[in-house]
């Protein structure tokens, strides 16, 4: 499987049942109040360890473990360069391993901790077998942080990361319709890779965004089955260019440059997967839906540096409330951001259930 169909595979899998579960227990508020909604196993976690020094002695280290190469310029690079950029403004230090296998995480972990790390930070949820690791003597005067998939167990010094993908998908597609609307479009198109339930979950939630403000917007689908295969990208973007759609989600991973330029010369405007690229030029994109784990890791990072990580729980971001997820109109006209910002806001105070508005609306 590619770097970013995991990716993608993950970021659903965990959405989905985080919303289940919300929706079971009517957890509500804040990203805070949620994360004390999980409580920790064996007990808690440990209080006698503090943050961010939590070995006491006298300096931060910061362990980074990664199941890809951590230089793919992608989803696993994102994790360790949000990492490195913040240990170097507070002075920290950061140690990392890429290529771990899940089957040699364990012994990795240890091997981590016997560097005298004060934080693990595992890169992907493949990795979740290296955290028993965290309640063995070796590993006793670290925490860890870890992105959570639907499977993962709570255990008292890891933090569990996770967020619902329907609320970045459903602003995602409310931002496209007030583009849509204020150049009298109807028509949007959403380009992915394999056909699953991920992926057309992902679909359903950005038309449902888009007929918050455009009720008789249609959208076409097309499922390459490839992330990364920039001719079928480029393929299925001519295609829908072709039926006259002026508005296109290149849901990919190292296909969506070549399926936004192909936008860009076909006049439609464009969306990214995850990352914040509004200064970029070629291709241009009008629209980044942010969502990015390197984005997550470094909140997380500021949280640890105020002793504010709460192990044993899982920390779900929520838009509206955190800094990430977030949506942002690239080159705003009128009070399209403004409005978008409302929208968010709202979801941050569920006063909109994107559960509830992908239902009715998708």
């Amino acid at each position: 499987m590619t770097t970013r169909s995991m990716l993608w595979r993950r970021r659903f899998a965990a959405g989905l049942a985080l919303t289940g579960a919300l929706a079971l227990s009517g957890c509500a508020g804040n990203a805070a109040t949620a994360s004390k909604a999980a409580p920790a196993a064996s007990g808690g976690s440990d209080s006698s360890l503090k943050e961010p020094d939590v070995n006491g002695d006298g300096k931060v280290v910061v362990g980074v473990l990664s199941p890809g190469d951590i230089n793919d310029r992608g989803y696993y690079q994102s994790f360790v360069d949000s990492a490195e950029a913040f240990a170097k403004e507070k002075g920290w230090t950061i140690i990392k391993r890429g290529s771990v296998p899940p089957s040699d995480a364990l012994t990795a972990a240890r091997a981590m901790c016997q560097q005298n790390v004060d934080l693990v930070a595992l890169g992907a949820s493949e990795l979740k077998t290296a955290t028993p690791a965290s309640e063995e003597p070796v590993c006793s005067k670290t925490v860890w942080y870890l992105p959570s998939s639907s499977d993962t167990d709570v255990h008292p010094r890891v933090l569990l990361s996770a967020d619902d993908p329907n609320q970045s998908l459903l602003a995602a597609g409310y931002a496209a319709g007030l583009k849509m609307k204020a150049a009298g479009y109807t028509k949007a198109g959403f380009i992915t890779g394999n056909k699953a339930d991920f992926s057309v979950n992902a679909a359903t939630a950005f038309l449902a965004g888009i007929r918050e403000v455009v009720p008789k917007a249609t959208m076409t689908s097309t499922y390459t089955g490839d992330f990364n295969d920039s001719a079928k990208a480029k393929e299925a973007t001519q295609a829908q260019i072709s039926q006259g759609i002026k508005v296109i989600y290149p849901y990919l991973g190292g296909a969506t440059d070549a399926a936004a330029q192909m936008a860009n010369e076909g006049g439609a405007l464009t969306l990214t997967p995850g990352t914040d690229r509004c200064d970029s030029t070629s291709p241009k994109y009008d629209i980044s839906v942010i969502f990015s784990p390197g984005d997550y890791f470094r909140s997380a990072l500021e949280e640890f540096a105020k002793d504010n990580l709460k192990m044993g729980t899982t920390r779900v971001w929520k838009l509206g409330v955190d800094p990430y997820p977030t949506v942002k109109i690239c080159r705003p006209q009128g009070d399209e951001a403004q409005r978008l910002d409302q929208f968010m806001k709202k979801i941050g105070t569920d006063k909109i259930d994107p559960a509830a508005e992908v239902k009715r609306l998708g």
